[in-house]
């Protein structure tokens, strides 16, 4: 085993929507029958249980930049002008090194928390945001699956779907967390969650409370999602309502300080996906500057909500997971920039993770035709070992659409 072989360690959703019985974003909580369970039943249900969080770097964040390969001229033979200088970049050993503002993931790697996936992608890649997002989000490349892996591990985790298990940050649902049996919640400023509506429904959605005794199967469907998006708004307010924390999470905290509200809260919820959205990383002019802003902002917050779980007493329970839907090409452009590309790097952050570099490294002298990294790690392996070995729940064709070996990456 050499230095460049890293070791291996191992009714429907539409009709549902179009009732206007959206909570927030299109967030909604829980199919029917399953809102009874009071916060505190909830809370000592899964206060404990393990907590998988997913952060998505919207636009194909560019890895080289990001772990800069400074130990390999071929880095900056293809990047005379935009290659991070060794002299600048926070080293990790003799050959990887950290964008000069990811101070947070420098401590977090060091203090052996923070496990780098090289080479991820999958075969014939798109150069789509659109399309290879939903490929990421699915899980399933080069196919029309409709529902996201996050979403069907929900259904796999607990199939009786109960209220609250699965919650998404953000104004508009992600592919990700739609699922057959769990309806997310979904939300981005926890203060305004509330159902949408028009203001001369108020008082009829309102008086759903307890409808009582309903005949027609579709019509209780209706009325028990929507007083679940009720008691899901009520939950999701009082917990951001009482969180104080002295955490820094920088200038933005992707999401991830609503996250650490509702585990603070103990919220029953075992999966929670955020983004840094809006095609935030596509970085084809001028890149450094930029790249560099959005890096640190992201190494921050991934930072403070780590520190955070140790504040509540929650460190040894949540794992993080960070992923774009691709890579940039290897040369720089004329515009100082990067184009969209194919393989790249992927992240898991946690206590209980052990640390370093996985997967096998890509030749950045042996290209494909695009000038691109050939991809080394299929994705869905990184998922498996979320799934397998942070879960504890097997993964199948069924899941992950392929059986994908995990990574022995938790202590």
């Amino acid at each position: 085993m050499t230095r460049h072989r890293l070791f291996d360690l191992g009714l429907t959703r539409r009709s549902l929507l179009n009732t206007g019985l959206a909570a927030g974003a299109a967030g909604l909580v829980g199919p029917p029958l399953m809102f009874g369970a009071s916060a505190q039943a909830q809370t000592s249900q899964g206060a404990r249980e393990r907590i998988l969080v997913v952060l998505e770097l919207s636009g194909g964040n560019d890895g080289l930049n990001t772990i800069v390969p400074y130990g390999d001229d071929a880095y900056y033979r293809h990047r005379p002008q935009i290659g991070i200088r060794k002299e600048k970049v926070r080293k990790l050993d003799d050959h990887f090194g950290l964008n000069s503002g990811m101070v947070g993931f420098e401590r977090l790697f060091k203090d052996g928390k923070l496990a780098i996936v090289h080479g991820c992608g999958y075969a014939d890649p798109s150069f789509s945001h659109f399309t290879s997002m939903a490929y990421w989000h699915t899980a399933a490349p080069n196919s029309g699956e409709q529902f996201g892996w996050v979403g069907r591990l929900a259904d796999a985790m607990a199939p009786s779907a109960p209220p609250n298990y699965l919650i998404n940050i953000g104004v508009n649902q992600s592919l990700a967390v739609r699922a057959r049996k769990h309806v997310p919640v979904v939300f981005n400023n926890p203060d305004n969650f509330a159902r949408e509506m028009f203001f001369e429904e108020k008082d009829a959605l309102g008086a759903i409370a307890d409808p009582g005794k309903v005949t027609n199967s579709s019509r209780r469907y209706v009325l028990d999602i929507a007083k679940s998006a009720n008691d899901a708004s009520v939950l999701v307010r009082k917990a951001w309502a009482d969180y104080k924390s002295p955490i820094d999470y920088g200038i933005t905290d992707l999401g991830l300080r609503r996250v650490s509200a509702m585990i603070s809260a103990g919220l029953p919820a075992r999966l929670y996906y955020s983004s840094y959205a809006n095609n935030a990383f596509d970085t084809h002019v001028t890149q450094n500057d930029l790249h560099g802003r959005l890096l640190t902002y992201t190494s921050d917050a991934v930072s403070g909500f780590m520190q955070d779980m140790e504040r509540i007493g929650r460190a040894d329970d949540v794992t993080l997971m960070i992923f774009s839907e691709f890579g940039r090409r290897v040369p720089e452009n004329t515009s100082l920039g990067t184009d969209h590309g194919a393989a790249n790097v992927m992240f898991v952050v946690g206590k209980k993770v052990k640390g370093g570099h996985y997967g096998d490294l890509p030749s950045l002298t042996k290209l494909d035709e695009g000038d691109n990294l050939v991809f080394t790690t299929d994705f869905r392996r990184v998922y498996a070992t979320m799934t397998d070995g942070w879960l504890g729940q097997k993964s199948n064709t069924d899941l992950l659409n392929g059986s994908f070996k995990p990574f022995d990456m938790f202590a």
